[in-house]
């Protein structure tokens, strides 16, 4: 894999359970359902408390917020804080409690366009003609076919939840 951007991100436990238990708070509405319910599954695996659980996701979001922007370079940013589409960017634990991250296919599409990436299928194709026209694939055409890889982190004890993320090229 080749390294593209890194990101890291550290969130205080009490500060954000009180968040989500502030009346009116859309702090929950940050997640999707399934990070919800699977927090809540941990938490009653794990006899502690969803909010670290959750704690920790949002740190991970914030980290692959972070390694997205680092990727853009001087490029613009697609999002502001606000419009960032937090539930379409999920933290999910595989079957063997691994994190990994999972893009809504609409943000999927933005993070490949605003790095300069086409779909796989279109990069597939691209490279394909490339190669079939001049019998070599132009500059670049294959970086852009791989595909865009993330590995993630995420760890929380006591006060603290933690997460870092890196962005490559598989």
């Amino acid at each position: 894999m080749e390294l593209i951007a890194i990101g890291h991100d550290v969130v205080d436990v009490a500060a954000f359970a009180s968040q989500l238990a502030e009346p009116g708070s859309h702090m929950r509405e940050l997640f999707s359902a399934r990070e919800l319910r699977q927090c809540t599954m941990r938490a009653q695996v794990k006899h502690d408390s969803e909010s670290a659980h959750l704690a920790a996701r949002w740190a991970g979001k914030e980290a692959v917020l972070k390694a997205w922007c680092e990727a853009l370079g001087d490029a613009a940013n697609p999002y502001t804080l606000d419009d960032f589409p937090w539930a379409g960017v999920e933290i999910l634990d595989d079957s063997r409690s691994r994190p990994h991250v999972v893009f809504r296919a609409d943000a999927e599409a933005t993070l490949r366009e605003s790095l300069g990436f086409a779909t796989e299928a279109e990069s597939l194709s691209v490279a394909a003609q490339s190669v079939e026209a001049q019998g070599v694939a132009e500059p670049g055409v294959a970086a852009r076919s791989k595909g865009l890889q993330w590995h993630i982190s995420l760890s929380h004890d006591g006060p603290i939840a933690s997460a870092v993320v890196t962005l490559g090229l598989a």
